[in-house]
């Protein structure tokens, strides 16, 4: 069930890793600054809610939706008092889940992340919109998650493995050249709208984004 919401999540626009317990969910969390986290109450390794204090010590500002077939009002109760944001109980409609991820999404979520600024182009990591001289930059989906996770990491070389995870979900198997064409794409963007930042490939490393020198 959890491999079959993931894969409907990734198809919507997002990207969604997939773990199969509490474990596996603290070493991503500790690696990756996820907004979201959807959480069924009976684990293999242990009972979710028990955990949900841990959780927002690692990531104080991250939604949690549980999802769960428990469904009494105590069970609801007990659950949002543990400190979920939402409780949505099984079986239900992919399309009610959709509709609580983007609300909840919207809400503010811990202090907001100051703006980005490398030459001309600036990156706001709480809309997850991008601007070169104050204009929107349209993006597609996968450019826009391959420049947030260069801007997050500007001037520094961020690996081939790590951009790939971001961009694509650690449980993708993406070969490098996908990785290569994506920047060639992101790189001409770029340029076209004045961005006056450039895109360093690092051999056998990864990319660095920096501004450009004149």
């Amino acid at each position: 069930m959890a491999a079959l919401i993931a894969d409907r999540i990734n198809g919507e626009g997002f990207v969604a890793d997939h773990v199969e317990g509490l474990g596996d969910a603290f070493e991503a969390l500790h690696a990756y600054d996820y907004p979201i986290m959807l959480l069924d109450r009976r684990l293999p390794d242990g009972e979710a809610l028990s955990a949900l204090p841990q959780i927002r010590r690692v990531r104080p500002g991250i939604r949690i939706l549980l999802v769960t077939a428990m469904q009494s009002i105590d069970d609801k109760i007990n659950g949002l008092d543990a400190g979920a944001d939402d409780y949505l109980t099984k079986p239900f409609d992919f399309d009610e889940l959709l509709a609580r991820v983007r609300a909840a999404l919207r809400r503010p979520g811990g202090s907001r992340l100051p703006l980005a600024v490398v030459g001309a182009l600036s990156f706001d990591f709480n809309t997850h919109e991008a601007s070169i001289a104050g204009r929107p930059l349209s993006l597609h989906k996968r450019e826009m998650l391959l420049l947030e996770s260069l801007m997050r990491r500007s001037g520094r070389a961020v690996m081939h493995n790590t951009l790939i995870e971001e961009i694509y979900g650690f449980d993708k198997a993406v070969q490098i050249d996908a990785l290569k064409m994506l920047v060639s794409r992101l790189r001409q963007r770029l340029k076209e709208h004045g961005g006056e930042v450039d895109i360093h490939s690092a051999r056998g490393i990864g990319y660095m984004l920096a501004k450009s020198r004149t």
